[in-house]
């Protein structure tokens, strides 16, 4: 085999390895270890396809945003970030709503254990069967990975505080897990149990109520802020196509890469700004 044959064959070999390196089933090691920031979201938003599908899904997405840039006039820089970051937004935004819904399934399945611990269940029991019984899944993952661990032999309240720390519901279920192992390691009698149990569902029941009115409450001034971020394009565009010389201002290259991105980026700082704001005040 010459030299230059060798060379080839090496040089297949390494980009062939490189190309199917993402897809091997072995643990990368050292700084390759690093996990997908949408992986989290995904596995709340019930996505069961690998993360490669996922960012195939966002590379098409991307494309077709160069493609509308380059048949339109908008910049192509604005519209590759826009195209790739609205799947990580819509994720996000259905996991959180996938975790809203685990929290409302949490204090149900409190009041379930109560009921079984008043029937005279012990609390893993009483916790098994209310995991069994509800059909939310992100509710019953923790309670699941806790009593899994405890049929591994671990003790129930170190399985609880385990389950509490990588629970994605919320520092108030995280809360719940935390007194329900105090009580465990209290070693409570079935009645105690039962009382303290109702507790933490009735403290649970009591915030979801005020999260409700607060966002009754705010519901008009997040309608208001998203229809006041929806005011100024529509009003860009109505100035565009009865004014000429603005029109031709956002057409040369100041307004496509300048002033269409900095009032985007304006837009978009303000509405998210509202809703942490928002969202504070539920905290």
């Amino acid at each position: 085999m010459s030299v230059e044959a060798a060379g080839a064959l090496a040089a297949a070999l390494a980009i062939s390895s490189a190309i199917f390196a993402p897809f091997a089933r072995g643990r990368p090691s050292g700084f390759l270890r690093a996990a997908h920031p949408d992986r989290g979201d995904l596995e709340d938003a019930d996505w069961r396809r690998p993360l490669w599908q996922w960012e195939a899904l966002r590379a098409g997405c991307v494309l077709a945003g160069a493609l509308l840039a380059f048949a339109t006039s908008l910049p192509l820089i604005g519209s590759f970030a826009v195209c790739a970051l609205a799947p990580s937004v819509v994720v996000r935004s259905r996991a959180a709503a996938a975790r809203w819904r685990a929290r409302l399934a949490t204090t149900r399945l409190l009041r379930a254990t109560e009921a079984a611990l008043r029937s005279g269940a012990s609390l893993p029991e009483a916790l098994r069967r209310a995991t069994q019984a509800s059909e939310d899944r992100l509710a019953r993952r923790p309670f699941v990975e806790a009593l899994r661990a405890f049929d591994l032999g671990a003790p129930l309240d170190r399985s609880l505080r385990a389950a509490a720390g990588v629970s994605q519901n919320g520092a108030r279920s995280r809360i719940a897990f935390e007194t329900l192992a105090i009580g465990i390691e209290s070693r409570l009698p079935y009645d105690r149990a039962a009382i303290l149990v109702a507790a933490l569902a009735d403290r649970l029941a009591f915030e979801e109520r005020l999260d409700e009115e607060v966002r009754a409450r705010t519901g008009g001034l997040r309608a208001q802020v998203i229809l006041l971020a929806l005011v100024v394009p529509a009003i860009a565009a109505y100035l565009s196509l009865t004014v000429p010389s603005l029109a031709a201002t956002l057409a040369e290259p100041i307004g496509r890469f300048v002033l269409i991105p900095a009032a985007a980026v304006l837009e978009v700082v303000g509405v998210i700004a509202s809703r942490r704001a928002i969202a504070g005040t539920r905290r």
